[in-house]
């Protein structure tokens, strides 16, 4: 305990004398001037090309921002001011479109040049703490070390610095710029009647969200039902899933199955097809003429409106879902089961539970505990389930009361047609931030409170 102590506070006084706070406030003046210019202090400091690197990743930045930055700020905040224009050419003496401003750009290249700025405050703390540190070895009288020496650290001691640039750089330009971009649309009016290059359009702030929770507009209308929907596919294709692959696992498992191989293969087969294959193959035999309701009418029975009923297509999706999706189950759950001891069934057998009994207290709480992650990440698929939807029903059957969705549809179903059909991007941004929001809440509170998360150490 005293170790730990004292490494704690070992990591703590490396952690404080790397901040920057200290190193600018105990720091020289060229420690200070530092933060001005970039690497001043390391070239006074005989670290020459380590200095001159971070003076020229600021004489970068304020060649950019003279250049573009500062009008794409300036953009960011307006917009674009310029529609574009039918001018007449007197010397042509014809009629010439001027091309005005791109709201979209403008956005796109605000957003680029704060995520730049961030970047650039971030070389300045790494400016101003190494200047520091080289200050500090200047007064211990230790050699600095040379541009070689700092490169060498690179494959030892910041090694850590090598391996994550790279996807660091790529996750903050393919991902949380993306975010950004597609979270400032939800404030904006960029929809049908806003689109670029030919019109412009402006910020609206909250405006598109209270369109959204609004009673009395289509958009409301829509959103409640299509919410609803979404949850009760999410839940139901999840926990169908659990169950049925559980149970599948169980029989197979079971000491009296015979040719439990064989009959793995079986249900696993699916996944060897493409999901898109299967989906398509169930569209088919499940239309109005399909084969299902051929064989139907053939046995004197009425055809089912597998896909063209509200409810019925529901529950089709449903279970054609459990068709691709049990497999999956089958085979975490037949790994799951083979690690669960022995003895804790015999004990339980020897205590005279019996087969529901030992299921209910031994199996199920095990493959629970061990499962709650994977849960959360298939209840999370399918909320954003785009394939099983968009091929089997399309979103249909259509409803004249919901706008640009239909009963089957899902919330990323429905930003698909909103975005894709009807080109209002601003709503579909709105409804991609209420789907993260509706996915975090879930997902964070059902892992807070499994047994995965409380009492990692239970089944150990």
């Amino acid at each position: 305990m005293a170790f730990k102590k004292q490494n704690n506070r070992s990591k703590a006084a490396v952690k404080n004398n790397d901040s920057f706070a200290k190193a600018f406030v105990q720091g020289t003046a060229i420690t200070k001037l530092s933060a001005l210019v970039f690497g001043l202090g390391n070239i006074l400091n005989k670290q020459i090309i380590h200095g001159l690197l971070l003076l020229a990743v600021e004489a970068a930045y304020i060649v950019y921002m003279v250049n573009t930055g500062i009008q794409s700020i300036a953009n960011l905040i307006t917009l674009g001011t310029r529609t574009t224009e039918e001018v007449f050419n007197e010397t042509k003496q014809l009629y010439e479109y001027v091309m005005g401003d791109n709201s979209m750009l403008c956005l796109l290249y605000g957003v680029v040049t704060i995520f730049i700025t961030f970047g650039f405050i971030f070389m300045l703390r790494t400016s101003v703490k190494s200047a520091y540190a080289s200050q500090l070895r200047k007064e211990k009288k230790k050699p600095q070390p040379t541009f070689l020496e700092e490169l060498k650290t690179l494959k030892h001691q910041r090694l850590h610095v090598t391996l994550l640039s790279l996807p660091t750089m790529g996750v903050i330009i393919f991902t949380i710029v993306p975010l950004v971009f597609m979270i400032l649309l939800a404030f904006t009016n960029y929809d049908n009647t806003h689109q670029v290059p030919g019109n412009l359009f402006d910020w609206v702030g909250l405006v598109n969200f209270k369109t959204i929770f609004t009673s009395g507009n289509a958009m409301s209308r829509t959103f409640w039902p299509v919410l609803g929907w979404t949850l009760t596919w999410a839940v139901s294709a999840t926990v169908s899933n659990f169950i049925l692959g559980i149970i599948l696992a169980l029989l197979i498992n079971r000491k009296g199955t015979r040719a439990k191989g064989f009959w793995r293969f079986i249900f696993v087969l699916s996944i060897a097809v493409p999901q898109f294959v299967s989906l398509l193959t169930m569209r088919t035999m499940l239309s109005t003429n399909g084969a299902f309701n051929v064989i139907l009418r053939s046995l004197g029975f009425s055809g089912v409106a597998f896909l063209t009923d509200g409810l019925i297509a529901k529950i089709t999706v449903i279970a054609v879902n459990i068709w691709v999706g049990v497999p999956y189950t089958l085979l975490i759950s037949t790994g799951i089961l083979n690690s669960i001891p022995e003895d804790m069934y015999e004990a339980a057998r020897l205590d005279g539970a019996g087969p529901v009994k030992i299921f209910c207290k031994i199996t199920m709480p095990y493959m629970l505990f061990v499962m709650t992650p994977y849960l959360i990440t298939q209840f999370a698929g399918n909320i954003n389930n785009f394939n099983v939807i968009y091929l089997l029903t399309a979103g249909g059957p259509a409803s004249l009361s919901y706008h640009y969705a239909g009963k089957t549809d899902l919330l990323v179903t429905w930003l698909y047609n909103l975005t894709v059909t009807n080109s209002d991007y601003n709503m579909g941004a709105v409804i991609g931030i209420l789907v993260f929001f509706v996915l975090a809440a879930v997902s964070l509170v059902t892992y807070r409170q499994s047994g995965s998360y409380k009492d990692e150490e239970a089944f150990q």
